[in-house]
């Protein structure tokens, strides 16, 4: 029998591209954290300022660290998610937060979705980093189950005319256009036609209403729409048929959050090996207490399951397979296990862990709203379940 060779390697390009990540968010990012946790801690939020945000972009940019997975023909280089696992891991290790333009999920649902006009006036821009998009999906009371979806589109002529809410949008007060999902064909069975357009921020109706801070020190922000008037070529993709692209972009999140969670764990893991030896209580060091060595120890087990199953999930995504159970898998496992861990380290720690002066606070908080935002564990776990039992209720 032929032996199967399997490979649990990155290539090589994308093993240094890795590499170069690591090295920009060492000499780059990590000198700005104590800069975001004292605003953190001021109540201010956390983000950088524009003079840190404009250095970063700079010195990222000159890097070639922009469009790694935008089509070439607008820009990018078209790399695999295998890679963008790998960015994402590095990227995750800082609490600075600061994403590579352009942000991927809204990239990748614009890839499979946009015409040639909306590639010229929407993907191409935003691929050079001129512009900043947010998505519309969630609805007060309606999360994450898309078929509660209440926010509609009307065809008037060659225009459509969208009224409704929308609620926990990212940056919808500073982007410029706003992915928006909205019902376009409403039918009797209840699994309405769902439809994307591109919403610019100075649209008519498109108003924003408040500003939602959150406990990972970001912001969020609810929308109205009031018989928002969107021109007809602005329609992303097939009327009635956004639910796929928004899986897309959904899918290319979940996998970016698995990748950060393996970030963010392998951080608090090197916080504790480093920290443990060097404390010492009644007469010996942390590192030989029973409790700290396990908690080292499953740390270290689970960042390596962690890495297997969301490098293999990208790797079938690559491949073009259907890996909506691995993706739900990932995002539900990844985000809960390394919250663990950064508690757990927070624990060992003591009194300086309970701080806003260390990273783990702000990457607790992180890990704490990503188990909610893009489907909460327990939904993640039910696909799973739902599709293993063969149950659809």
């Amino acid at each position: 029998m032929k032996a199967t060779l399997m490979n649990f390697e990155l290539a090589d390009e994308h093993r240094m591209l890795k590499e170069l990540v690591r090295k920009f968010v060492d000499s780059e990012l990590m000198p700005l954290e104590n800069g975001v946790f004292a605003r953190e801690a001021a109540g201010q939020g956390s983000y950088l300022t524009k003079e840190e945000q404009a250095k970063a972009d700079a010195v990222s940019r000159d890097l070639g660290l922009w469009g790694l997975d935008a089509p070439e023909e607008v820009g990018g280089m078209n790399l695999p998610m295998v890679a963008m696992v790998g960015v994402n891991e590095e990227l995750g290790r800082t609490a600075v937060p600061y994403t590579l333009p352009p942000d991927s999920p809204n990239l990748r649902m614009m890839m499979v979705a946009a015409d040639e006009r909306q590639r010229e006036a929407y993907l191409a821009p935003y691929v050079r980093g001129e512009t900043i998009s947010a998505i519309g999906i969630s609805e007060p009371g309606a999360g994450a189950d898309p078929a509660r979806m209440t926010t509609s589109a009307v065809q008037d002529g060659e225009d459509w005319i969208i009224n409704g809410r929308k609620i926990w949008i990212t940056k919808a007060a500073e982007a410029d256009f706003t992915i928006l999902m909205a019902v376009t064909d409403k039918n009797p069975n209840g699994r309405n036609g769902i439809s994307a357009f591109l919403v610019d921020r100075d649209t008519p109706g498109f108003n924003v209403l408040r500003r939602i801070p959150m406990v990972d020190g970001t912001s969020t922000y609810e929308v109205a729409l009031e018989d928002c008037r969107v021109p007809g070529w602005k329609l992303l993709g097939t009327r009635g048929q956004g639910f796929a692209p928004m899986q897309v972009r959904l899918g290319t999140r979940r996998i970016e959050m698995a990748s950060w969670s393996i970030g963010m764990a392998q951080r608090a893991l090197d916080m504790m090996i480093d920290y443990a030896p060097q404390r010492v209580t009644f007469g010996k060091p942390l590192a030989s207490r029973q409790t700290v060595q396990n908690w080292v120890a499953d740390a270290a087990t689970r960042i390596h399951a962690m890495r297997l199953m969301t490098y293999d999930c990208a790797w079938k995504l690559d491949e073009g397979r259907d890996t909506r159970l691995e993706i739900s898998m990932v995002k539900s496992y990844c985000t809960e296990a390394a919250y663990e861990i950064v508690d757990h380290a927070m624990q060992m720690f003591g009194g300086m862990g309970m701080t806003r002066e260390l990273p783990l606070y702000l990457m607790s908080a992180k890990l704490r709203t990503m188990r909610i935002y893009d489907g909460p564990s327990e939904i993640h776990n039910w696909v799973v379940a739902r599709q293993l039992l063969g149950t659809r209720e």
